[in-house]
């Protein structure tokens, strides 16, 4: 009868893990979910702006580059720091897989723009903490999450190399480091393509 008890009680115990690794793997999609809806609203919202056809300001010497036309091959990651996680890797939680890169690096660091473009998004979004979008033009979007602090609000043109946050731990993330992705037309595509690490 000792046995049965022991063995009910390791059943349970199992259970239990079972049904926390679900409710961590439901949590986890439906921040994927929520950073995709979000993703898709600025995208609409991008698209649908009308085109600017005056300018009354030029950029001063020394300041952003406000060229917007996109991001080409060849550009370097925002940070220095160690690759933990890739894109398409499976999450060792069971989670979505990842749709853009963990780099582990030491909270404070400097985040740099990939490419010229305009900040969209400046705030906290759960699953990725403070969170930072820049649209880069021709549907192009990088995603900069997990930072301890956001440097640029909605609005602000920056340009290639600028800092824009800094690294953190505020995604949740039991360490420091940066969730970088890239999107074009809303989709996440592999950063690893389009970077240079020469």
């Amino acid at each position: 009868m000792r046995q049965q008890a022991e063995h009910r009680k390791v059943l349970a115990r199992v259970s239990n893990q079972l049904r926390e690794q679900r409710r961590q793997v439901k949590h986890l999609e439906r921040d994927e979910s929520r950073l995709s809806r979000l993703v898709e609203e600025l995208r609409k919202l991008l698209a649908a702006a009308p085109a600017r056809l005056r300018n009354d300001k030029v950029p001063e010497a020394g300041a952003a580059d406000s060229s917007m036309t996109g991001i080409k091959p060849g550009i370097r990651l925002p940070i220095r720091g160690e690759l933990a996680n890739r894109f398409g890797a499976q999450r060792s939680d069971g989670g979505p897989t990842w749709k853009g890169l963990f780099i582990r690096s030491p909270a404070g660091q400097e985040v740099r723009a990939v490419a010229s473009g305009r900040v969209v998004f400046a705030d906290w979004l759960r699953g990725f903490g403070n969170l930072l979008i820049i649209d880069h033009g021709k549907s192009y979007l990088t995603i900069y999450g997990n930072n301890e602090s956001v440097l640029r609000q909605v609005g602000d043109i920056v340009g290639t190399g600028e800092a824009v946050a800094t690294v953190g731990a505020s995604g949740g993330n039991m360490e420091s480091g940066l969730y970088f992705e890239i999107r074009h037309e809303g989709k996440a595509f592999d950063p690893m393509r389009w970077v240079s690490l020469k």
